[in-house]
């Protein structure tokens, strides 16, 4: 498998999945580094098939366009997503790329349409999730409620090993695991709901 983490305009992470053997490949929030994944692509001889997107704040979306006509790709967004998509997923659906299944795990919070990927025990985890952070709430369509239910009804109930890759560079390292999340992530420290919503509200 290829996979490759492109940070080139901002703090924004953006991801290439790809399979060796087929070039079929995805990316995943192209962001403001349309460039660097045009080139990287290019380089390793890639097929994009799918641009990903995580959710559809602009930060995560502005190389949509880019890649689609550069690389003729389809856009993929959860069915919620105001954006300009191709392919609608929800909650379980599997997005094949050769011979890679990425999951889709739908993580409202941030966003009411913000999803997680699941793959080769990776997850991408958007803005959902940050090493050493959650993510906002206090944005339009935020949620506390349903970021409390993904973060800790979905992305905690992974395995301790699986590799945490977030979408932005906010943290002290460019990923993680869960399991080092659990142990140094303030914001994953275990609490009731009532516990969350409240310490919510003080940041």
């Amino acid at each position: 498998m290829i996979f490759k983490q492109i940070k080139y305009r901002g703090d924004n992470f953006s991801y290439v999945i790809g399979d060796e053997v087929t070039k079929e490949a995805a990316v995943v929030d192209p962001s403001f580094n349309d460039d660097a994944l045009i080139q990287f692509v290019k380089n390793q001889k890639l097929k994009v098939k799918y641009v990903i997107n995580t959710h559809s704040h602009m930060d995560h979306t502005s190389g949509n366009n880019a890649l689609k006509q550069s690389l003729h790709s389809k856009i993929v967004a959860h069915k919620l997503a105001n954006i300009s998509k191709d392919i609608e997923v929800v909650d379980g659906d599997v997005i094949q790329v050769g011979s890679i299944a990425i999951k889709v795990m739908f993580t409202p919070g941030h966003t009411p349409d913000s999803i997680c990927l699941f793959f080769d025990r990776k997850v991408l985890t958007g803005d959902t999730l940050f090493i050493g952070e959650c993510g906002r709430t206090d944005l339009l369509g935020g949620n506390v409620e349903d970021m409390y239910s993904s973060l800790f009804g979905k992305l905690m109930t992974l395995d301790d090993g699986i590799e945490v890759y977030p979408g932005h560079d906010y943290g002290s390292a460019p990923s993680s695991t869960i399991g080092l999340q659990k142990k140094t992530n303030y914001t994953l420290q275990p609490r009731t709901l009532e516990e969350f919503l409240e310490f919510m509200s003080t940041q």
